[in-house]
């Protein structure tokens, strides 16, 4: 019996999540007359799949798509890689007054991105990057607080009997990085790269403010264009957001045994 509740519980908070995905899916495949029947049709008389390549077409989504995709895939990289070698560096070396700038550096958690928005604006447009692709990507290649601590957990709790045996076979601090610890850090690099490129597809408030032609517009920023003056196209929208949401969901899915064994890791078995 306790089995069964569980279980209902689950399936009905389950529904919750789900709903709105279905109701998307069903939006974007009515006529234009179905969408504001009161009351709502749950499933369309006929299934207009030809909405997702008519809204598809309404605005350069191709174009959206290489820009999402630049974005995306550089920032992605430049966490990766700088978040290692920070945290690489915290989790290894020994020098004075690491703990209390480890400390500095977990206190940026603290502060709001609404913030640090206006003097990273003044910043891009001193640089000339404003309405470029570069404040979307740069920032990524400094490494983000929350990730180097949590790779840096992840490389504490590998013995450094590990490091000591390559150093005296010759390896150098590099060598021991490349060879020895990311190796070990697959789950952890690959839960990082996936939150981060996640948290990047739907990111919508940095494009707003960084980019000003059309031509550079990400997915989110295409999406917001079917709101305009002559109303909302419902339509449309609900079809390009279903759309969009297929590569985070994919690489979710893909990804998910890799990203339960990055967050449940807590060192190596012998």
């Amino acid at each position: 019996m306790k089995k069964v509740t569980t279980y209902t519980l689950l399936i009905l908070c389950s529904l919750l999540f789900i709903a709105p995905l279905f109701w998307a899916v069903t939006t974007a495949l009515k006529s234009q007359q179905e969408l504001y029947l009161f009351p709502p049709k749950w499933f369309p008389s006929v299934w207009r799949f030809s909405n997702f390549a008519e809204a598809w077409s309404i605005q350069p989504f191709n174009l959206f798509m290489k820009n999402t995709l630049i974005v995306t895939l550089l920032s992605t990289l430049g966490q990766l890689v700088s978040c290692t070698l920070v945290a690489y560096g915290f989790a290894r070396f020994q020098f004075k007054g690491r703990d209390g700038l480890f400390l500095i550096v977990l206190a940026t958690m603290m502060i709001p991105w609404e913030v640090t928005m206006i003097p990273q604006y003044m910043e891009f447009n001193y640089l000339g990057w404003i309405n470029t692709l570069k404040p979307l990507i740069v920032p990524s290649w400094f490494g983000s607080a929350y990730f180097i601590f949590l790779l840096r957990q992840f490389i504490m709790t590998l013995p450094k009997e590990l490091d000591e045996a390559a150093t005296i076979d010759g390896a150098g601090r590099m060598t021991v990085l490349l060879r020895i610890i990311v190796p070990l850090m697959g789950p952890s690099l690959i839960l990082v790269a996936v939150f981060h490129m996640m948290s990047c597809w739907n990111d919508y408030l940095g494009p707003l403010i960084f980019l000003n032609d059309q031509t550079k517009y990400t997915l989110t920023l295409g999406l917001s264009q079917f709101k305009g003056m002559h109303g909302v196209d419902m339509q449309s929208i609900m079809a390009i957001t279903c759309l969009i949401s297929i590569p985070p969901l994919a690489v979710f899915f893909f990804a998910q045994r890799y990203i339960v064994g990055g967050i449940a890791t807590t060192g190596i078995k012998g």
